[in-house]
Order: structure tokens, then C-alpha cells, then sequence
């Protein structure tokens, strides 16, 4: 018996025009963790890989920031934003209205 090929190549369908598609994203666990103040955020840039510092502000208190490397180059985190693992092990910021948007808990904690 020969094995299947797991690979599945995405093909539009008899019948559709050619353009856009519409694709649902696959339901996977990520760990998050939010930047929140106050917070050991030297922790959490290692947590990442990151690493922490003030962000330039002439006219304003400096707050802190997280220069997150991710696969499309280095991000930055500010306060109230979610940091995520994905799931190969790579790390990205994200806002958190489009993580309350795309995210749900799990039901269970990474911290133990």
C-alpha cells in the first residue's frame, strides 16, 4: 500500500471565476503572552528574544518597547500588545483589537 500524500495543493474549483478565494484559517493552539505595565519586561523579551528598550519621544515620557525578531524582520511591541509563539516556535507582535478578534482562550494555561 503506498502511502498518501499529505501535501494537499490548493486548485480552484470547476466553475469559479479566477481571483479571489475565500479560505478559513485552521484552528490552532498559540501561547500569548500581553505587554502589559507594569510588567518584568526583561522577562518577557526573553521570553521572545527580544529586546527591550525606551522608544524615542521628544515631547513625551518614553515607554517602553520590546524589538521582537521575527520571520519578516525585527517588530516592535508596545504596551498593551500580545506577543505570540506560533506554531514553529517563531515570535510576532499583534494589536490587541486583531488578536481579541482572532484569538479565543484555549481553555487550558502553557504556565502550567
Amino acid at each position: 500500500m503506498r502511502p498518501r500524500n499529505t501535501v494537499r495543493k490548493f486548485r480552484l474549483h470547476r466553475g469559479r471565476k479566477a481571483g479571489t478565494v475565500k479560505y478559513r484559517k485552521k484552528p490552532v493552539v498559540v501561547e500569548a503572552r500581553q505587554f502589559r505595565q507594569p510588567v518584568d519586561i526583561g522577562e518577557l523579551a526573553r521570553w521572545c528574544g527580544g529586546e527591550w528598550r525606551f522608544e524615542y519621544s521628544p515631547t513625551e515620557h518614553a515607554p517602553q518597547i520590546i524589538l521582537i525578531p521575527t520571520l519578516e524582520g525585527t517588530m516592535t511591541a508596545h504596551p498593551g500588545d500580545w506577543i505570540i509563539k506560533g506554531v514553529k516556535g517563531e515570535f510576532y507582535p499583534c494589536k490587541p483589537d486583531i488578536f481579541e478578534a482572532t484569538y479565543e482562550p484555549a481553555g487550558d494555561s502553557a504556565d502550567g
